[in-house]
């Protein structure tokens, strides 16, 4: 645990350096340096997120602030109902800021934020549509394993309206996703498509894995992470058993270095580029799934997992990098994020206790402060 500690301990002064000069929504990096989105993209709740991790690890109440200066730059996408994403966009940044500080405002924006995802339902197929504007035909049959992680979003708001509404179309998601996603063996395709106007299957696809028929690591991540947290939102035991089985697959293809290949079936594979981000979400997820079946085994393989981003993913080596885990891979097909040692492509969200903090990415979870 010590190992830990010292990289949460490296990641809040990395933070600590960085954050004053940064005024827009760091998004990826190009050569060690972030680059930046005034709107925030889909991972414009991951920076505030991160600072109040900085903040609940450090104390140093410039993280604070900082936190709610960025999250209140997501204000306008509250209205944005040409996402999936609110989840990733609200959850650490809204709702954290709400739990933080009591203030009314944050809970009523990420409330907002809620309706708007709940409008992307698709009553038909019984699926939210991942992209594209709600009059656009394009995609508009498209699901993607990465919303599991967005569910919660819509549970917050039936927790806090009590409109079962919102957790019922998350329900429902959910098990359409359970039924189309997971292959027998508990592998995921990044993409299902459906037919929009009937809600028939089509079949599935990829846009960030190496094919229909691979198993992009970090999908298989959000896949695991989501379905545990569903499981905690409704007790349904099938959601927990189909968390298992995707773990139980990530967790079979780990290389010894316990860092994950980009995709678990690319060609390359097991000595493709690596992806840490999905370490770092398949460790948060392991550690919920521990917490909920009694399992050590998971909580034995997350803290391996996050050992091996501490001794082999920081940026400790490199003076000009801007973010604090490296080997990281946005979209491996597009060339998009494409940065292996010593360089960096992302920081993600920190779960709150040291251990994730140093990993720095977790789901948009309800706990600010998650013990290990």
């Amino acid at each position: 645990m010590s190992k830990l500690r010292a990289a949460a301990d490296y990641a809040v002064e990395k933070i600590g350096a960085v954050a004053p000069a940064v005024t827009a929504f760091p998004v990826g990096t190009k050569f060690e340096k972030w680059v930046y989105s005034q709107d925030g993209g889909w991972v414009g709740g991951f920076w505030p997120g991160t600072l109040w991790m900085a903040w609940l690890h450090s104390g140093d109440d410039a993280f604070r602030t900082q936190a709610l200066a960025s999250a209140r730059k997501l204000a306008p996408r509250q209205s944005d109902t040409g996402t999936h994403d609110l989840g990733f966009l609200f959850y650490p940044s809204w709702v954290t800021a709400w739990r933080l500080t009591g203030d009314e405002a944050w809970r009523t924006g990420a409330l907002r934020a809620a309706d708007s995802l709940s409008r992307r339902y698709n009553p038909r197929g019984r699926f939210i549509r991942a992209w594209g504007a709600l009059d656009d035909p394009k995609n508009a049959g498209r699901v993607i394993i990465d919303t599991m992680m967005n569910l919660d979003l819509l549970a917050f708001a039936t927790a806090q309206t009590g409109d079962e509404r919102y957790l019922d179309i998350a329900v429902q998601h959910a098990r359409t996703a359970q039924r189309v996603f997971p292959r027998p063996d508990g592998s995921t395709p990044h993409v299902y498509d459906f037919d929009p106007g009937s809600g028939a299957p089509l079949g599935p696809g990829t846009v960030q894995g190496y094919s229909p028929t691979s198993c992009w690591s970090r999908g298989q991540a959000w896949g695991l992470y989501g379905f545990t947290t569903m499981y905690r939102r409704t007790g349904d035991g099938e959601f927990l058993a189909t968390a298992r089985r995707l773990a139980d697959y990530a967790v079979a293809a780990l290389t010894p270095d316990h860092v994950p290949v980009w995709d678990y079936r690319a060609p390359q594979q097991p000595h493709d580029i690596k992806d840490a981000s999905a370490g770092a979400i398949m460790a948060c997820g392991l550690l919920d799934l521990s917490a909920a079946t009694g399992r050590q085994a998971y909580r034995d393989v997350a803290l391996r997992l996050l050992t091996a981003l501490a001794e082999t993913c920081l940026t400790r080596n490199s003076a000009r990098a801007e973010a604090v885990v490296a080997r990281c891979t946005r979209n491996r097909p597009a060339e998009d994020g494409i940065e292996n040692l010593p360089s960096v492509r992302r920081l993600l969200p920190a779960g709150g206790n040291p251990a994730r903090a140093a990993a720095a990415g977790c789901r948009p979870g309800d706990r600010p402060v998650h013990g290990l």
